[in-house]
């Protein structure tokens, strides 16, 4: 499907300048808080760590326990809240969804909630009404995990800035990227400086971490362009697809160990000067998305995941629910492996993963949606005529 040594990411990452390695004394800090409205942004190691020190501070400032989360999300989200030694409770999705079924959730608050986490996938935006209705009925906070949607709107908001905390990722193809980093914000004050208390308290300074973060971000500079991303991404996947390791195929072999530490300046300032090409990459990411959504949808039985009325996500890929799991695995059958920048997003809902302690949850909705969905890259990197090839399997397999 495509040329030989051509390889779309699997998702649209923004690339990197050799101008942004330059001296700079240019803040990510404040280049984010500006880009996010906000009074100040916390830089974090990764977008995991934002949740971590946000759960951490949340904690100290109450007795609660309990944070809940969709069944179906980035497996990180319950180590993070595992490490902060409190309880993730798992809530399942609303049926051809990933976002919480709401009397779900309702069911699972009570007076030990401390956090509700609704998360943005994909760029596509929550439904943050009706989680913050709930949120307010049980005294409960409302984190933000806006790791995937820097920079989406809802409602003319922007993702992160309406609960009482927002966490996002810096990391490899979340559009903007310092390799490995996050950033967290708040609305209130008081919650604001727990979080830099935390963050002084919990967060230690590594040079071995900073270095190899550093070192793989000019990889990332190096390699992020379609000749090399099949050396650094396509080679590894199709070997762990040969061998059946589907986990480690989309990165889903997580760590209760993961990283945390302070990010250096360089990188931040890295960060901060790719930051002002970001709207621009948005804008000509959504032209595509919307286009190639209206695509997909002409093939009877595709599902694309799509914003509410007044919305506006980003897209650094398009998730697509097909009718049946028989029909998604063979559509991946013939792409994931065919450097077409089609793949997955999680493999499990959180149920279903050995390594988490959620095996006797019940999640059909978030189980099913896990069984039927696949991802297609929005990199300008994927042409037009390989979308139609991608498109023409959809068809083909549906039938």
């Amino acid at each position: 499907m495509a040329h030989l040594f051509h390889e779309p990411p699997p998702t649209a990452g923004l690339p990197l300048s050799m101008l942004d390695f330059l001296p700079s004394k240019t803040s990510l800090e404040e280049g984010l808080a500006v880009f996010l409205q906000q009074e100040c942004v916390q830089i974090e190691s990764s977008g995991t760590a934002a949740i971590m020190v946000a759960l951490a501070a949340l904690k100290c400032l109450g007795n609660r326990r309990s944070v809940i989360i969709p069944a179906y999300t980035c497996p990180f989200v319950p180590l993070a809240i595992l490490r902060c030694g409190l309880k993730p409770i798992i809530c399942d999705t609303k049926k051809n969804h990933f976002d919480f079924c709401l009397t779900s959730l309702e069911a699972a608050c009570n007076k030990d909630t401390l956090a509700i986490i609704p998360t943005h996938l994909g760029g596509r935006v929550a439904d943050l009404a009706n989680i913050m209705k709930i949120a307010q009925q049980f005294g409960a906070y409302v984190v933000e995990d806006a790791a995937q949607a820097l920079g989406a709107r809802w409602q003319g908001q922007l993702v992160g800035t309406l609960g009482d905390v927002g966490c996002y990722s810096l990391g490899v193809g979340k559009g903007l990227t310092i390799y490995g980093g996050g950033a967290v914000i708040a609305r209130k004050s008081e919650v604001r400086k727990a979080l830099q208390t935390t963050h002084s308290e919990i967060v230690p300074f590594k040079l071995t971490w900073e270095i190899q973060r550093l070192l793989g971000l000019i990889g990332y500079y190096v390699f992020y362009r379609p000749l090399g991303l099949g050396l650094v991404f396509g080679i590894p996947l199709r070997k762990n697809l040969q061998q059946g390791k589907l986990i480690e195929a989309v990165g889903d072999d997580c760590l209760a160990d993961f990283p945390v530490h302070h990010v250096g300046r360089w990188r931040k300032a890295i960060g901060a000067k790719a930051l002002k090409r970001l709207p621009d990459f948005h804008d000509a990411g959504r032209k595509q998305a919307l286009s190639r959504k209206a695509q997909l949808r002409k093939i009877l039985g595709v599902n694309v995941m799509d914003d509410t009325e007044g919305d506006i996500g980003t897209w650094p890929y398009l998730l697509v629910l097909m009718p049946t799991q028989q029909s998604r695995d063979a559509a991946l059958a013939q792409l994931w492996s065919a450097k077409s920048g089609v793949g997955r997003l999680f493999i499990h809902a959180l149920s279903d993963y050995d390594y988490l302690p959620f095996s006797e949850v019940k999640a059909p909705n978030a189980q099913d949606f896990a069984a039927r969905t696949l991802t297609i890259t929005n990199s300008p990197w994927l042409d037009e005529e390989d979308f139609l090839k991608i498109c023409e399997v959809l068809e083909r397999v549906i039938g």
